[in-house]
C-alpha cells in the first residue's frame, strides 16, 4: 500500500514546514516525539494535520538566534504519526522520518512558521530498505560501552545487543547527546554504512579526550 502512510518518492510534496530545532535529530526510519507550545508552531500542525502530514526538521547554524535563524541546508521530513493535544494547550505529536531534503528555496512565511521548497532528489534511497552492509558492528558496541561507561549513562545493554543493526545505528544517532556540527554529519552520511562510521569515529573520539582528560588530572 502507498499513498500518506506509506509514501513513494513522487507522492513527496513540493513544499514542506520546517522545524528549526538545534541539536534534534530526526533520521529516516526514526521516531522524534515533540513538545509543540508556540502559537507559530502549533499553527504549523494544525496546517499539516489537514495536509501532507509531513514536517521537515532542520537545525539552526552556529549560534543563531531569533524567528528566523540561518538553518543548514540538509534536513529531513517525518510524517506526522502520533497526535495529542494536552490540557494546557500543547500538542504532544510523533515524527516518524521519511527522507532527507535539500532546501532549494525559502517560501514567506504562513501564520508564523516557515516553508520551503524541498529537493527530495539526492535522497530518493531514503525510502528503500537500508542495508547494513559494510558496518563493523562489533567496534560499534565495544565504542558504545566505552562511552556509556565514561559518561555514567546506564543503559539496557541486553536490548541494545539484541537490536537489529540498521535500527540500533538510526537509534544512537538520534539520541546520543553530540554536538549540533556533529549531528548534522551524521544526517549527511551517504548512507547507513558512513552514518556509523561516523557515529563510531565520535563515539572513539570523545572516550580518547575523556582519556587524555583524566591523564592530565593524574599528572
Amino acid at each position: 500500500m502507498t499513498g500518506i502512510f506509506d509514501p513513494v518518492f513522487d507522492d513527496l510534496p513540493g513544499e514542506l514546514p520546517i522545524f528549526p530545532l538545534t541539536g534534534v535529530l530526526l533520521l529516516p526510519q526514526g521516531k522524534l516525539p515533540l513538545n509543540i507550545f508556540e502559537p507559530r508552531y502549533l499553527n504549523m500542525i494544525n496546517a499539516s494535520l489537514g495536509g501532507s502530514r509531513m514536517i521537515g526538521m532542520v537545525q539552526p547554524k552556529g549560534m543563531n538566534e531569533g524567528d528566523q535563524p540561518d538553518v543548514y541546508q540538509t534536513g529531513c521530513a517525518g510524517r506526522l504519526t502520533s497526535f495529542a493535544e494536552s490540557e494546557d494547550g500543547r500538542y504532544l505529536i510523533t515524527l516518524s522520518g521519511l527522507a532527507r531534503f535539500d532546501i532549494s528555496e525559502e517560501m514567506p512565511l504562513r501564520d508564523g512558521y516557515r516553508v520551503v521548497v524541498p529537493d527530495w532528489t539526492p535522497y530518493k534511497a531514503d525510502l528503500s530498505e537500508d542495508t547494513d552492509v559494510g558496518i563493523d558492528r562489533d567496534r560499534m558496541l565495544r565504542a558504545l560501552k566505552g562511552y556509556f561507561t565514561a559518561n555514567k549513562v546506564d543503559a539496557n545493554w541486553d536490548a541494545i545487543t539484541e537490536t537489529a543493526t540498521d535500527r540500533l545505528v538510526n537509534a544512537l544517532a538520534m539520541m546520543c547527546p553530540f554536538q549540533p556540527s556533529e549531528k548534522q554529519a551524521l544526517l549527511e552520511a551517504s548512507n547507513l554504512a558512513d552514518r556509523a562510521n561516523v557515529m563510531v569515529a565520535l563515539l572513539e573520539m570523545s572516550l580518547a579526550a575523556n582519556d587524555d582528560s583524566a591523564n592530565l588530572r593524574r599528572n
